[in-house]
């Protein structure tokens, strides 16, 4: 093990263990040192990493407290390396994608109210009368992440931030099939919105499970590449 994986064990280790809590201010570098067995130099590369997944937070001039160690923005953290995922990877995510936004149907159609069914619907129409590929992925970001919000669990929609963000920039709308994968897309979307309106946990499941398989398969016929995002 070398002396940062070492560092960053010892640091993960009073933290799990609840030495340290949410709030709690570390100790000074050389007490840390001494404990843990390290160099100044690995604990605070230790510390810049733990840092940049949110569990710690330096501030300037006071030192470095364990983060609120927030399950929702701790998932959050992963859009670091999953945004640098090929899409050969992403596809391989799409199996436990089509597993949560299905699930994330089913909870919203047992929770949803005629107000947002409303506002889905608008997002719905204005997807569906769009023709620009920048302005249909944010309008379909929306709808689903929508969705997800009213599911009431904010780390499975934080989640689900993190896939949906990088399958955002492989764009199969770019594409010559563009044209049917937009109807298909947008017939798909109806679907969800019509088990939630009818409050079908069971229908909303499938809807969206149909809904993401069905990207995953154009995104496995065409290959496109990634592009970047604009929002």
């Amino acid at each position: 093990m070398s002396a940062l994986d070492t560092a960053l064990h010892g640091l993960r280790s009073l933290i799990a263990d609840g030495t340290l809590r949410p709030g709690d201010r570390l100790p000074s570098e050389g007490e840390l040192c001494e404990q843990l067995g390290v160099s100044r130099g690995s604990l605070r590369e230790a510390i810049r990493m733990l840092a940049a997944l949110g569990v710690l937070e330096t501030r300037h001039g006071s030192g470095s407290y364990v983060g609120d160690l927030n399950a929702a923005d701790l998932i959050g953290s992963l859009s670091l390396t999953v945004g640098l995922l090929p899409l050969d990877a992403i596809l391989e995510l799409y199996e436990l994608r089509r597993a949560l936004e299905a699930h994330a149907s089913s909870l919203a159609a047992a929770r949803v109210d005629d107000g947002v069914l409303l506002e889905l619907d608008a997002l719905l129409a204005e997807m569906e009368a769009s023709q620009d590929d920048d302005e249909h992925s944010r309008l379909d970001h929306l709808f689903h992440m929508r969705i997800a919000e009213i599911a009431g669990n904010s780390a499975l929609a934080s989640l689900l931030a993190v896939f949906r963000a990088r399958s955002r920039a492989y764009r199969i709308f770019r594409t010559d099939s563009a044209a049917e994968i937009k109807a298909l897309s947008d017939a798909g979307h109806r679907a969800i919105l019509r088990a939630l309106q009818s409050r079908d946990p069971v229908a909303a499941s499938a809807a969206a499970a149909g809904h993401v398989a069905q990207t995953e398969y154009w995104l496995r016929r065409l290959q496109p590449d990634a592009v970047g995002l604009t929002d």
